[in-house]
């Protein structure tokens, strides 16, 4: 099994890369609801306590908490490629590598500041009213975790400022599939 991380600050695009993994039939396994999952087991809301719950699992379970959990679920999936969305710190990073060898590939997805806040904005995410202040927080707590040192420890890094099109067609080729709109699928 071939194994694809993505890791990128917000509004970078590891969205778009899952959006191009699933129209492939490729599974994508998402760290963020191994979190969500363990909100609900605790009988709170993943919305409100999303990083809250992280938080505490990595307390508990240590920095590769919500890793562990997500290398459990990959060894559950009997597919060829898989593509994880959402690597944030440089222990995840570690024990994906430490489990998978060279099977795992990281992908770093890159966009200045100005065009993922547009994007956030654009999707309704954290302050949609022009005012970046919240965008800005959130990036700071990613860059807390040491998402900016898993990104220089990427396999590939994938520019992610043309159109939406272009950076299908880049992610597609990594994973080694057709975009949608190259089959004829449309986008």
């Amino acid at each position: 099994m071939r194994i694809f991380g993505t890791v990128g600050l917000p509004g970078s695009g590891k969205g778009e890369a899952a959006t191009v993994a699933e129209s492939a039939g490729i599974p994508v396994v998402t760290m963020g609801d191994v979190i969500r999952d363990a909100c609900r087991r605790r009988g709170l809301d993943p919305a409100e306590n999303h990083g809250t719950v992280a938080e505490r699992l990595r307390e508990e379970d240590g920095p590769a908490a919500v890793a562990d959990r997500t290398v459990d679920r990959l060894r559950r999936v009997d597919d060829d490629v898989v593509l994880v969305d959402g690597l944030r710190a440089p222990a995840e990073l570690d024990r994906f590598r430490e489990a998978f060898g060279d099977d795992f590939r990281l992908v770093a997805v890159e966009a200045p500041f100005e065009v993922r806040a547009e994007r956030a904005a654009d999707r309704g995410r954290d302050d949609s009213d022009g005012d970046t202040t919240a965008f800005r927080e959130r990036e700071e707590r990613e860059r807390a975790f040491g998402l900016v040192d898993v990104m220089e420890r990427a396999d590939v890094t994938v520019d992610n400022t043309g159109s939406v099109a272009t950076f299908h067609d880049r992610i597609a080729d990594l994973l080694g599939v057709e975009t949608p709109e190259a089959a004829g699928g449309g986008a």
